[in-house]
């Protein structure tokens, strides 16, 4: 690809070059794009599970979460937006697939999100990049020594997690960010074979929010971690040590999710959410 063919990096508010629209096809020279044309699609819940199951690896298996179309209306609204786009983004291209999880291979702190925002991952092509929440959340990341920029803009921007990884519960951008539950339970199998690509090393685990605190739960037993019961309660700073596969004590955090409502009315705060990190690098030995 010529530098004159190579897509506008995104995030940039550079017009896209002809031939480049959203959504993003695998292959094509997005930055970081974990894809190939060549990478296997999951068209249906089933697929999920075995393709999820089979990836050999974790390069494998991000590549296979960001090409999935198992669920008709999460593809639907996430490829509505990202051709229809938000009027501010007009120029810009849209990544317009699912959000893989991304970061430290081996990581000591898994950060666990609700689902990439419609103008933000969606667009971007990472997770809480390019929106409100992901300013605020990358901000107090970058103050706990877990990222190195204190700014998340776009895929290629140079950020970099620090011995953490980031996910999302749900991998496309939902209808008024409300995936439904059969959508949750076909996205989980991602979720569970990413979790136990990571288990070994890992130390903690951040929820942010009630959904990504009752999604984390079954696919942490799924990965052979030692889950509670009961199911401990949500609530900001409440946490739970779970014994891994490694046996060593794993501890989940709840942390309420650093959403525009949230941090305009002032139920999360910049100290709130450094308290949170801060806890989870110092469990961690970062």
């Amino acid at each position: 690809m010529s530098s004159t063919d190579r897509p506008a990096p995104p995030g940039t508010g550079s017009p896209a070059p002809p031939g480049t629209d959203s959504p993003v096809p695998p292959g094509t020279g997005w930055p970081d794009d974990p894809a190939t044309p060549a990478t296997p699609v999951a068209g249906s819940p089933a697929a999920v599970r075995r393709l999820a199951a089979t990836a050999g690896t974790l390069t494998e298996l991000v590549a296979r979460q960001s090409v999935c179309r198992a669920c008709p209306r999460l593809v639907a609204w996430r490829e509505q937006v990202a051709t229809a786009k938000r009027r501010s983004f007009q120029d810009e291209r849209y990544w317009g697939r699912p959000i893989p999880g991304w970061g430290a291979e081996r990581p000591r702190v898994l950060i666990v999100g609700l689902a990439p925002a419609a103008h933000g991952g969606n667009r971007t092509g990472r997770v809480f990049t390019g929106d409100r929440s992901g300013d605020v959340l990358y901000a107090s990341l970058w103050r706990a020594g877990l990222a190195a920029q204190p700014t998340s803009v776009a895929a290629g921007d140079g950020q970099r997690l620090l011995g953490a990884r980031m996910v999302a519960a749900v991998r496309c951008a939902p209808p008024q960010n409300k995936p439904s539950v059969d959508e949750r339970d076909t996205c989980a199998p991602w979720l569970a074979a990413e979790l136990g690509f990571v288990a070994s090393g890992l130390r903690c685990v951040v929820c942010l929010g009630h959904f990504a605190w009752q999604a984390i739960w079954p696919q942490l037993a799924v990965a052979g971690f030692a889950v509670p019961r009961p199911r401990p309660p949500f609530g900001h700073g409440a946490e739970a040590l779970v014994p891994g596969p490694d046996a060593a004590q794993v501890l989940v955090i709840g942390c309420y999710h650093p959403s525009q409502q949230n941090t305009f009315t002032g139920r999360v705060t910049d100290v709130m959410l450094d308290e949170v990190f801060g806890r989870a690098r110092r469990y961690a030995g970062l």
